[in-house]
Order: C-alpha cells, then sequence, then structure tokens
C-alpha cells in the first residue's frame, strides 16, 4: 500500500515540476513585458504624452472594444440619393480613437495587451514621418505579420535593409516615363467598360449599376495587360482568390495588436483556408511567371511590360540571391501588385463615382473639359495632364475616401519625431481620413466635398500639405500612386464622357474597413447614357 502511494506520488511529481516551471515562464514573460510596456509609458509621460489607462494584461482592449459595440449599437446608415451622407466615417470605424481624441488630443498613448502604441495626428509628427528617411522606422511588424499570407516578404511589407534593396528594383519601373507609356493599354481598358455598361443600358434610356465588381474587373485587367502581358480574363483566377483572402484576413480587427485565445486555439479551419489559398495565389503566379519567362525568350520585343523588367532587374541584382530567394522575391512582389495595385483604385473609382453621382455639376465640368481636350474620345499623357477638374475631383475623392485608413509605423530605436523622443517598440498610428477633416487645417467646410480647393494644386489646399498623406507618407510612400492617378483620371473621364450619373435610391451609405476603407453594401448607380 505504502509502496503504491509512493509510486503514484513520485509519477505525478515530474509533472507538477514541469507545470510549476511553465508557470514561472510564463509569469517572468508577462511580467518582462509589463515592466518593458510600463517604462515605455512612463518616458512618454514625462514629456506630457499621456492617455487612457490601461488593464494590466489587456491594456485599453477592453475599452475599444466596448466602444466599438456601443457604436455598432447605435449606428443607421442613411439611405438613397435624397439621403444626407455624411463623408466623417471616422467615428464610426474607429469611435475609440476619435473618443480618446476628445479628451487626450491629437497626439496620446494606449495600450493593445503588452503593446505600447502612440495615435500621432499631430501636424509636427506627421511633418517629420514624411521627411524621416531614418531606416530604424518601419511597418509594425505584428500588422505585417497578419497580412505575410497576401503581401509575403514584399517591398510593401519589408522594412530595413530587405526594403531598401526591394524599393530599388521596384520603383523605377513605377516613375512617370513608365506610367505614360501604359496610358493606352489604360484607356482601352477602361472602353472595354463602357461596352459593357452600354450593353446593360441595351435599348432603354437607362440602366441602374452595381460598380464596385464591375470597376475591381476594370482596374486587374489594367493591371494584367500594363504590368503582366495579359488580360484580366487569364489572371482572373488570381484576383478571384485574393479577394477571398483579403476577406479572411481581414476578419476581426488585426488593429488591436492582440491574437485572442479563441483565434488562435478555435479558428484552425480559417488558417488552414488561408494557407491553401496563400499556396494556390504563389503556384498561379509563379506559372505566370514562368510562362511569360518562355514568351520572352522566343521574342526580342523592346516593349516589355513590368514583371518582365522585374525578372530582369533580379536576375542582374546580386543583393536577391539564390534562385529560391529570386523566386519568393518575384512571387511576392507579383502578389502585392495584384493586390494593391487594382483592389485600392478600383476602391478608389467607386468612391469617385458615387460622389459625382451626388455632385452632377462636377460631372459637367469634367465632361466639357474632356470634349475640348479629346474629341476622338481616346486619351493620350497629353490629355491626362489637361484634365484639370477630374485632378480636382480625384484628389478631393482620396481626401475624403483615402483607401488605406493609417499611415502606421514602428520604431525599431528610439528617435525623434517632432518635440517627442519615441521610445524603441513603439507603433505609431495616423489615422488618415481624421487629418484629412481637421478644421484647422482644411477650414470649417473640411467635411464637405469640395474639389476647388485643389484647384492651384496639394500645396495651396491646405495649411500643411504635409497633411495631405493619401499615399502613405515619407519614403514608404505607394510606389504605385503615378500608375494609380492616370488609371483613376482615365476611367472618371471617359465615364462621365459617355454617361450621367446619379445615386440609385437603393443606395446605402455605410464606409467599411477591411483593410482598405470600402464601400460594406457596394455602390449602385443610375447611369443615362449621353
Amino acid at each position: 500500500m505504502e509502496g503504491s502511494i509512493t509510486g503514484g506520488f513520485l509519477s505525478v511529481f515530474p509533472v507538477a515540476v514541469a507545470v510549476t516551471v511553465i508557470a514561472i515562464l510564463v509569469h517572468l514573460y508577462f511580467y518582462g513585458a509589463w515592466r518593458r510596456t510600463a517604462e515605455v509609458r512612463r518616458k512618454l509621460r514625462a514629456q506630457g504624452v499621456i492617455g487612457p489607462p490601461p488593464s494590466v494584461l489587456y491594456g485599453n482592449l477592453p475599452e475599444m472594444q466596448k466602444i466599438q459595440l456601443q457604436t455598432a449599437a447605435m449606428a443607421s446608415p442613411p439611405h438613397g440619393a435624397s439621403a444626407i451622407i455624411a463623408h466623417d466615417y471616422t467615428s464610426t470605424l474607429f469611435p475609440y480613437f476619435v473618443e480618446w481624441r476628445k479628451q487626450y488630443g491629437p497626439l496620446y498613448t494606449y495600450s493593445t495587451g503588452m503593446r505600447q502604441h502612440l495615435y500621432a495626428n499631430k501636424v509636427e509628427l506627421v511633418k517629420d514621418l514624411n521627411f524621416s528617411n531614418n531606416i530604424n522606422l518601419g511597418k509594425p511588424f505584428y500588422v505585417t505579420k497578419k497580412l505575410a499570407p497576401i503581401l509575403g516578404h514584399s517591398v510593401v511589407r519589408s522594412n530595413g535593409a530587405v526594403w531598401a534593396v526591394q524599393r530599388k528594383i521596384i520603383a523605377p519601373e513605377f516613375f512617370m516615363d513608365r506610367v505614360r507609356a501604359m496610358v493606352g493599354l489604360m484607356a482601352d481598358a477602361a472602353l472595354c467598360l463602357i461596352d459593357k455598361w452600354e450593353s446593360r443600358i441595351g435599348d432603354g434610356a437607362t440602366a441602374e449599376i452595381e460598380v464596385d465588381e464591375d470597376l475591381r474587373g476594370f482596374s486587374a485587367d489594367v493591371i494584367s495587360r500594363a504590368c503582366f502581358g495579359s488580360s484580366y480574363e487569364k489572371g482572373k483566377e488570381i484576383f478571384s482568390k485574393l479577394r477571398d483572402l483579403q476577406r479572411l484576413v481581414s476578419e476581426g480587427s488585426f488593429l488591436f495588436g492582440y491574437i485572442s485565445l479563441s483565434d488562435r486555439f478555435f479558428q484552425r479551419s480559417k488558417h488552414r483556408r488561408i494557407k491553401k489559398l496563400e499556396k494556390e495565389i504563389e503556384s498561379l503566379i509563379w506559372e505566370t511567371v514562368q510562362k511569360r519567362q518562355k514568351e520572352c525568350s522566343k521574342t526580342s520585343s523592346s516593349k516589355k511590360d513590368l514583371l518582365q523588367l522585374i525578372m530582369e532587374a533580379t536576375t542582374n541584382d546580386p543583393n536577391i540571391g539564390a534562385n529560391d530567394s529570386s523566386k519568393n522575391f518575384i512571387v511576392d512582389n507579383c502578389k502585392s501588385i495584384y493586390f494593391a495595385g487594382h483592389e485600392s483604385t478600383a476602391v478608389a473609382a467607386t468612391w469617385s463615382l458615387m460622389l459625382l453621382a451626388l455632385h452632377p455639376e462636377w460631372q459637367d465640368c469634367i465632361r466639357s473639359e474632356f470634349a475640348h481636350a479629346c474629341p476622338d474620345g481616346h486619351p493620350d499623357m497629353a490629355v491626362i495632364s489637361q484634365l484639370k477638374s477630374v485632378s480636382m475631383v480625384v484628389h478631393e475623392t482620396l481626401r475624403l475616401y483615402p483607401p488605406a485608413a493609417f499611415v502606421a509605423r514602428e520604431t525599431f530605436a528610439e528617435m525623434q519625431l517632432g518635440n517627442v523622443v519615441v521610445p524603441k517598440g513603439v507603433c505609431l498610428w495616423t489615422l488618415i481620413p481624421s487629418l484629412h477633416r481637421e478644421v484647422e487645417i482644411w477650414g470649417e467646410d473640411a467635411n464637405k466635398f469640395k474639389p476647388e480647393r485643389f484647384e492651384n494644386g496639394i500645396a495651396k489646399a491646405c495649411k500643411f500639405p504635409q497633411a495631405y498623406v493619401p499615399f502613405g507618407a515619407g519614403p514608404r510612400l505607394c510606389l504605385g500612386k503615378n500608375f494609380a492617378l492616370v488609371e483613376l483620371k482615365i476611367i472618371i473621364s471617359l465615364v462621365v464622357s459617355k454617361f450621367r450619373l446619379s445615386l440609385s435610391p437603393e443606395y446605402r451609405h455605410c464606409p467599411s474597413y477591411r483593410m482598405i476603407v470600402e464601400p460594406a453594401n457596394g455602390v449602385k448607380i443610375v447611369f443615362q447614357r449621353l
């Protein structure tokens, strides 16, 4: 009897020791992390930067989620063209930031779990973000880790020396002289979409069309033609799978910086679907690359698409290294171009048509200007540079509805921004739509659609032009900026030259954040053939 008790005790003893050791390690980990975040808060507080008091384990997460739920319960989106549409959606999508802004001003700190953040909508800090070339200021790792299935280790996601190497290769392919050569392809894709919409009108006077998916198709067609030497139909499967992947990755908020136990242990099927889609997309892209390589070896054409230029640059750059590295570089950056290059531009075009449908007077301006500059209806770069009205509309759309909601950075070393010394490991968040609506910067009409504010360019549109950041800030500025702006001007000009637009009575204004700010319920527009 005594022997069996002793044996049982000895068999349990190693388990008890293991549990105790694990408990101690977990305690030390969380205690160390808590000490680090507490020290960061102390350093910021000493400089006058305060914020909502955090709980020990979860920081300000419970308060963030509570404010979000309360706001969602009170939300009631307006219906139809006759409804008054409020363009300031920040209090609906990011209510905790708006609530804390009222209490602590444009610069405050908060935490999520053991991670410390700095809400930085103060002009002085935004200016420094624009001018900073410090390689120790990069994309927040915990955010980019979640986006890895979509962006891989591309120039959009990488940091430090890896980012610098990739940018050196990719950036020149989006310079304006390259974009200029793509204008004809963009116009052809736009005219294909217009033909599609005209066929929907048929013999009738008008047709009601939900434009979102069609504009995604147009933007994807532009990317396919200009960058990968094919039509949208050939890349349709890639775009479709990327859209599915975007929906999965954006479920739940990756802004909180905290992975719940349910997300870790009870959503394994979701993670499996993400991995499966990721592999399928990479396989499809690599097939496209290999096919393009074979085509290139058979022709000596001087006109090269973006994929060819990236392949050549990758082959000739010693920093990329072995074949596997070269393959990963090409596939990851193609994923980024496929996703960022078509999704963001398509959403911006959707918002542009929605705003023009609300403001027919600006349709008239664009229509008249386009008819004068481009009587044959097929624009080139010389025509695009003359379209002042459409430029103003595009800039104002990107001010009110920037596809990217944040400029997000992480400090990999202590540094000074504005008059604040930011400790290492802090995640900085600049809420772009909020910055674009600051009355002190834009005036009392900051929440109104007024393209004329850009009549004399961005520099004269507001008090501090560095506060206009629809494409991000600093050296991490979106590489596809020129490409996107030209594409938007072409599609908007051509659509308005062919149709009169009005908002459908069924339209329900409901901006939603799914990695980018997009209309949750789609945008239905009544098209009338001119």
